[in-house]
């Protein structure tokens, strides 16, 4: 892995000097955004150095074991490679986090495909491995918009995700998940494939290039529907925003407050509009016409196979795995990071020919 220190340390020292101007507080928007790209310039120069710091222990247990052939210090010295390999391995995946929104929180939305409960079931079990993935690392998770299934799981989700790089690793995940069992809804005990979109963008507080005329919008207000036992509004809180020229809907009713649902739908729809003016390489919104769905269903990503045996196979990278049970729970970071692996490589190739 090849990391160039004296340019981080460039970097750093350029933003603090621009922290440090007196003048810095006068763009307020400016500001944050420069403190948060200094943090994780920070976080990424303590990180190395800290691994720097362990190498150099694991030198001096190399010493001692060359003066004493000690069982107890090879172990020791076992344990402290393993978790060095480890660090090292998530931090050069870092550094191949390097576009402009990864470093932001993510909006996630999961909507099932055609097909019913059993469809509406597999989004609430992929909702349930995304909360557990968050989990596992930290991330703290805030349901936007909760859209029950007539008799089972989701009719749709949206959520947001907060941490550092939340963006950057969960954009591995957007397109068709496919899974493959024996239907628990199905009395004959028949084999089932089902589909499930996984829609994401990321969180921005706002865009300059993003002008929103009000004429260009239709606000709605409904009763929120809330999900399983959790409180279930009693007035007509919950926002739903449509974008007249692209139809983008967004909707949010996590909040009691309208104004705050509103305030989140805004967020959301910024995000997406964002994310297409970039897909399609437009300079403005305006630009930007036609329908759009959540995601194209032809996009399929990855298989959950439980029946007639266990394996989750990314189509992407050929990435697989027999340990279904663990994908569910959460781990799906041998996926996110082959992913990230690939686009990395993929880039240093188109460049290369040009």
């Amino acid at each position: 892995m090849h990391f160039d220190l004296s340019r981080l340390h460039n970097q750093i020292d350029e933003l603090d000097q621009k922290i440090n101007d007196p003048e810095f507080w006068n763009d307020q928007d400016l500001a944050q955004k420069i403190l948060k790209h200094s943090n994780l310039m920070k976080n990424k120069q303590s990180r190395y150095s800290a691994i720097q710091e362990k190498l150099a222990d694991v030198e001096v247990l190399f010493e001692l074991l060359e003066e004493e052939d000690d069982e107890a210090l090879i172990q020791d010295l076992q344990i402290a490679l393993d978790e060095i390999q480890k660090e090292i391995d998530d931090f050069y995946l870092e550094t191949l986090l390097s576009g402009e929104y990864d470093a932001n929180n993510a909006i996630v939305s999961l909507h099932p495909g055609a097909g019913g409960t059993e469809s509406q079931d597999w989004a609430e079990m992929l909702l349930r491995l995304y909360m557990r993935w968050a989990d596992n690392r930290g991330f703290k998770v805030k349901t936007l918009d909760y859209q029950p299934g007539d008799e089972a799981g989701i009719k749709s989700v949206t959520f947001s995700v907060e941490g550092i790089n939340v963006y950057g690793y969960l954009k591995c995940e957007k397109g068709v998940h496919r899974l493959v069992r024996i239907s628990p809804f199905d009395s004959s005990g028949r084999r089932h494939t089902s589909f499930a979109s996984v829609d994401v963008t990321p969180e921005l507080e706002a865009d300059s290039s993003i002008e929103l005329n009000t004429e260009d919008l239709r606000i709605d207000t409904f009763r929120s529907s809330g999900a399983g036992g959790q409180h279930v509004n009693t007035t007509d809180s919950a926002i739903r925003i449509t974008h007249i020229p692209t139809g983008l809907v967004v909707q949010c009713q996590n909040e009691r407050s309208q104004h705050k649902n509103k305030e989140t739908a805004m967020k959301m729809l910024i995000s997406k509009l964002v994310e297409i003016k970039e897909m399609e390489h437009k300079d403005k919104v305006e630009d930007i016409q036609g329908k759009y769905g959540q995601i194209a269903w032809g996009n399929q990503i990855r298989s959950y196979v439980f029946h007639p045996y266990s394996m989750v196979k990314d189509h992407r990278t050929n990435t697989e795995t027999g340990n279904v049970q663990g994908v569910m729970d959460g781990s799906i970071d041998i996926f996110i990071n082959d992913y990230l692996k690939k686009i990395a490589l993929d880039t240093k190739e188109e460049g290369s020919r040009h």
